[in-house]
Order: C-alpha cells, then sequence, then structure tokens
C-alpha cells in the first residue's frame, strides 16, 4: 500500500485537484481513499493505476454532488483554492512541474459540469480512451464523445491550445507591485487586453467585488479605488501560484490577498486577473510566513 501511494499519489493527486478545484479536499479525498483501500482485497487488480483513478474520479463527483448547494449559495464568485510554493527556494523537482496545474485552465475548469469535468480530465489530461472512460464512469462510449465535445465547446481555446495560458507573469507582477507603491495602475493595466475581467472571491467573509468587473479601464478604477482606500497596503511578496508568478499580500503576519493572472501568450497581454481575499482559501499560506 506504500507502494502504490508513493507511486501514484502525485498523479491522483493531480486529478482530484482538476476536479474539485480545491488543495485541502484533495487531500482529504486521497487520504480517505487511501485508508479505504487497506480493507479491500486488491490481488484480483490487473491494472492498479487506472482502478485508483476510477477510485479518486468516482469520489470526486460524488463530493462535487454533495458540493453543488454550496456552491449555489457561495457569496460573488468561486475561484480555486491556489497552488503556492516559495519562489527560487526548494524548487519543484521535474515531475511536480509537468504535473502543476495552470491557475487559469483550473478556473476555465470551472464552466464545465461535474460529469464534463470527470470526462475531459480523463480523456485530455490523462489520455485515456473513450472505451476507458466509459468503463471508469459506468456510461457508454457514445456518450461519453457527447460529454467531451460539450465540455470542449464549453471550454474553447483553453482547450485546444493550453500554450495560450503560460508564460512568465513575473514582468507583470512587478508591474503590479510597483502600481501599488505609487498609486497609479496605468503601466500595470496597458498590459491587460481591452475585454480583460478581474475576478475576486471573498466568499462572503471579505469585501470583494461581487460581480465580475469587465474592461481595462474599469479594472484601472476599482485597484486604484481600493487602493486609495488602503486595501492593498502591507507587505506584498512574490511567489509560484501553479507554476506562474502571482503575489500575496501580509497584513499583521497573516496572508490576506492572492492576485494572479491568465497570461495569454498570443497577445502577450493577460485576459484575466484572479484576487482572493477568502480566508479559507489563504490558510495555507501562513506556511511561508
Amino acid at each position: 500500500m506504500e507502494e502504490y501511494y508513493r507511486t501514484y499519489k502525485k498523479l491522483l493527486f493531480s486529478v482530484a485537484y482538476r476536479m474539485l478545484g480545491s488543495v485541502s479536499d484533495s487531500e482529504d479525498i486521497l487520504q480517505e481513499m487511501f485508508i479505504s483501500l487497506q480493507t479491500m482485497d486488491t490481488e484480483h487488480i490487473t491494472n492498479m493505476k487506472s482502478y485508483l483513478v476510477k477510485m479518486v474520479t468516482n469520489r470526486c463527483l460524488n463530493e462535487l454532488k454533495s458540493a453543488r448547494k454550496q456552491r449555489e449559495l457561495y457569496i460573488g464568485p468561486w475561484l480555486p483554492e491556489p497552488q503556492v510554493h516559495e519562489i527560487g527556494h526548494n524548487p519543484l523537482d521535474r515531475l511536480e512541474q509537468e504535473e502543476t496545474v495552470n491557475y487559469a485552465f483550473l478556473v476555465l475548469l470551472q464552466k464545465l459540469s461535474a460529469m464534463e469535468r470527470a470526462v475531459f480530465v480523463l480523456r485530455e489530461v490523462l489520455g485515456y480512451e473513450y472505451g476507458e472512460v466509459a468503463e471508469m464512469l459506468q456510461k457508454t462510449e457514445h456518450n461519453c464523445r457527447k460529454i467531451y465535445s460539450r465540455a470542449k465547446l464549453k471550454i474553447g481555446s483553453g482547450g485546444e491550445a493550453p500554450a495560450q495560458l503560460t508564460g512568465d507573469t513575473e514582468p507583470l507582477a512587478q508591474l503590479y507591485l510597483r502600481a501599488v507603491n505609487t498609486g497609479d495602475f496605468k503601466n500595470f493595466v496597458s498590459m491587460l487586453t481591452n475585454d480583460a475581467v478581474l475576478v475576486s472571491d471573498g466568499g462572503g467573509k471579505k469585501r470583494a467585488a461581487l460581480k465580475p468587473i469587465f474592461g481595462k479601464e474599469r479594472i484601472q478604477a476599482f485597484l486604484e479605488g481600493i487602493a486609495a482606500k488602503g486595501a492593498l497596503q502591507g507587505d506584498w511578496r512574490l511567489l509560484d501560484i501553479n507554476g506562474q508568478t502571482g503575489l500575496v499580500l501580509i497584513q499583521e503576519r497573516k496572508p490576506v490577498k492572492i492576485i494572479s493572472f491568465h497570461w495569454y501568450a498570443g497577445q502577450q497581454q493577460a485576459l484575466e486577473v484572479y484576487l482572493i481575499v477568502n480566508p479559507d482559501k489563504l490558510e495555507k499560506l501562513e506556511s511561508f510566513l
């Protein structure tokens, strides 16, 4: 069992994290799954990897069903919980880098229903054949093809060209830092597309915009407005957020804000700005203080 855990933990976490958008919930799913596995007879299992992927996927589907009502009652936009690492210290090994889930892509996955997400992850990310996906999810192969096509349509270019979601976001983060220090966000906003969107997640526990803010001019007005009220004062630190450079704001020795970006490599501009202030999604950052 320990060998299975060491061998497949990173893979299974990447599946759960894509499905749930929560680091904490993904870790709980894996822990519960391996505990239950200890009481099972696994000698008859010929493909342990696929069996474990099936187990974690179906547990995630059950978790999403129970969480659906909570999401419906959630105040304001819901953003995934980010994976955060320090920059320049204890760098991730190659395998972990390959399995890092781009944050903007994680946000795109939230457009999908639970079943669409499951089919998309199994087919697009893990490369399972439709027959294997159908067996795992107890669907017909034809049904899985339809679900996959619907998921690709919802995700759009993000699913077809994930390379567009990558790129060096440190220059943008540095521009943001200068803007915070000067109160002038003009240069930062110049790196956003005209139809850029700012999404803030407070979860009803901290003040945040209850609806996405559309357009670079409105984003500039919003950021300059909250900066004038002192909401951006404190110690801003660069961090690795899901493999790209983002920032965290420290106030009174506590993380209070995370900002990250959806970088569009094709235009060398950012399509979206993500601002997380929900304290439940910032708890793990306290280990960096």
